[in-house]
Parts: structure tokens; C-alpha cells; sequence
């Protein structure tokens, strides 16, 4: 078994660099802490979703395996931004969600962000999945597997919410990243006059980090 590494379990998620930190071995395990902890909390099923990164289809396999392992249900939403699977703990009433993303940081990292009735689990909560994993100190049962499309939900919510009285110029840097997926379309929807920057999904981004507060990504929205 690999050793974990423990500064990977950060204050707000889990994150590190993917061939270091995140053999199959220790995300499987991630997996069973986090279904064991829901479970614990009363939860029954956790909502799944990743970004574009290249590593994150496998991580959502190596998770999802330790999840079911503690009996509880996966809903599987695919490849999706962030704010998304966020949505999904509202929209489909879910115990808790986890979104595999490496956020803004550059392509050889990844990550999860937990979530646990509709709140975020950080501090001390992310310290016991660390501690159960240490201890070996997990349910065990039989989850099963469903997925869900949910993509359209979010988009027609989010148009649906907001009303553009004037025309509008927007120039949207999606940066290759998760954003590629529908932040464009919203936009178009609301009847924004769109200029489109990197706004194809690649999970190498090729252009620049998927970093919007970095001065030098500026750059290209001004030229």
C-alpha cells in the first residue's frame, strides 16, 4: 500500500500533485473514509463530479470504488464545473457531493471538494477522513451506482434567473478550463454579444493556468 501523504488533507480540500499523491490505492481510500463518514452522519448517497483535467476521469473511478464499498450510493454526474455540483446537492437532495478538481492550479495537480448537507466539509472533518484512513476504520456494505444528467438543469436555472435589459459586450477567457462546458452557451442564452477566449475544454491548458486572479492572463483580454 502507499503511504498517504498527510499535507495533502489541506483546510478547505484535498489536494495535491497526481502522480505523487494520488495512487489508486490512496484515493480508493479517500473514497472509503469520505462513504464512511457520510455514512456516520446518517447520509445514504454522495453526489460525483470532475473537471477536465486529464487525471480526473480515473480518479472518479479509483473514488467511486471506495465509496460503494461502504454502502453507499453513487449519483454520477460526469465531467462538470464546480458550481454545478454544487447545484446538484439542492436539485436532487442529496446527503453529500464531491467535486475531483485541481481548482486553479496548474494541470499536474488535482484535488476533491466535499461537501456534507449542502455545506462544505473542512477542518477538522477533512483531519478525520485522514485519521479513519490512518486507523483502517471504515463501513463496509454494497453501494450501487446511478447517473444523472444534469448540465441543462443547471444552464436553464441559471438563464432562467437573469434578465439583461441593455446589450451587453462580454469577453469571456473560459481558460481551457470546466467553464468551457456551458459558460459560454449561458452567455450566448442571455443574448450577450460574446467574444470567446480558449473557451474549448483541454484538460492540458495549453494557453495558461486556469487562474483568473494571475495579472498575466490579463493580457489577452486586453489586446
Amino acid at each position: 500500500m502507499s503511504i498517504i501523504n498527510p499535507y495533502i488533507f489541506r483546510e478547505y480540500d484535498i489536494r495535491g500533485i497526481v502522480n505523487q499523491d494520488f495512487p489508486e490505492d490512496v484515493v480508493v481510500n479517500l473514497g472509503k473514509a469520505f462513504g464512511t463518514f457520510v455514512k456516520r452522519k446518517g447520509g445514504n448517497e454522495i453526489a460525483i463530479s470532475g473537471d477536465i483535467r486529464l487525471t480526473t476521469p480515473d480518479l472518479i473511478d479509483y473514488f467511486k470504488s471506495g465509496v460503494l464499498s461502504t454502502g453507499i450510493d453513487i449519483i454520477n454526474l460526469g465531467i462538470l464545473p464546480t458550481p454545478v455540483n454544487y447545484f446538484s446537492m439542492f436539485y436532487l437532495d442529496v446527503a453529500a457531493a464531491v467535486q475531483i478538481t485541481g481548482s486553479h492550479n496548474p494541470p499536474e495537480f488535482n484535488g476533491f471538494k466535499l461537501s456534507l448537507n449542502k455545506k462544505p466539509v473542512y477542518g477538522n472533518d477533512i483531519k478525520m477522513l485522514y485519521e479513519l484512513i490512518e486507523k483502517s476504520d471504515f463501513e463496509q456494505g454494497e453501494g450501487t451506482e446511478a447517473r444523472f444528467k444534469i448540465l441543462k438543469i443547471y444552464n436553464d436555472m441559471i438563464v432562467d434567473k437573469i434578465s439583461i435589459k441593455k446589450p451587453m459586450k462580454v469577453i469571456i477567457d473560459c481558460g481551457n478550463a470546466a467553464a468551457s462546458i456551458n459558460a459560454p452557451e449561458i452567455f450566448k442564452s442571455l443574448n450577450i454579444q460574446l467574444k470567446e477566449l480558449y473557451c474549448n475544454s483541454d484538460g492540458t491548458f495549453p494557453n495558461h493556468h486556469p487562474d483568473p486572479t494571475v495579472k498575466e492572463n490579463l493580457k489577452d483580454l486586453i489586446n
